[in-house]
């Protein structure tokens, strides 16, 4: 006989869990901060549009995160999404720690020349997944007496 949990699809058991809606939560995000990044382009410098793009995919990684990831801290808003912002720079700090190393010295040294700036920048964004869940979890969102809601 099969378990409940095995006769359950995957992406029912994959959104019961925090973390599962964690990573819903950050794909869309990313989907914004691309597909928004396309559009500034056409009216600002693409490092202007590239920041812009990002404060978008944070703002609604935040938003998104509050509503169906985290329970409510009591917080401000105002605190929360300085703390998400925080977390969210510790992260951008490891994708380009990430990427850099990777794309200077990993892949020149074993010989790896397959879209080496690709591979390295979407390896470095996976990077800070389990690091931003835990700070979002136990900063961003943090209760006065901590997060004690199940994973």
């Amino acid at each position: 006989m099969l378990s409940n949990q095995t006769a359950t699809p995957l992406h029912r058991r994959l959104w019961s869990h925090r973390f599962g809606r964690f990573l819903v939560v950050g794909g869309v995000a990313a989907i914004v901060n691309i597909s928004s990044r396309v559009g500034f382009s056409t009216v600002m410098s693409f490092g202007w549009a590239i920041l812009a793009a990002y404060l978008c995919g944070m703002t609604v990684a935040w938003l998104l995160s509050r509503l169906l990831v985290f329970e409510p801290s009591g917080a401000h808003w105002t605190r929360e999404y300085s703390r998400f912002a925080l977390v969210n720079v510790v992260a951008a700090l490891q994708v380009w720690l990430i990427a850099e190393a990777l794309v200077r010295w990993v892949f020149p040294a074993v010989g790896f020349h397959l879209h080496p700036e690709f591979v390295a920048h979407v390896v470095g964004v996976i990077a800070p997944v389990f690091t931003s869940y835990l700070g979002h979890k136990h900063f961003s969102f943090a209760t006065a007496a901590g997060d004690r809601s199940p994973p």
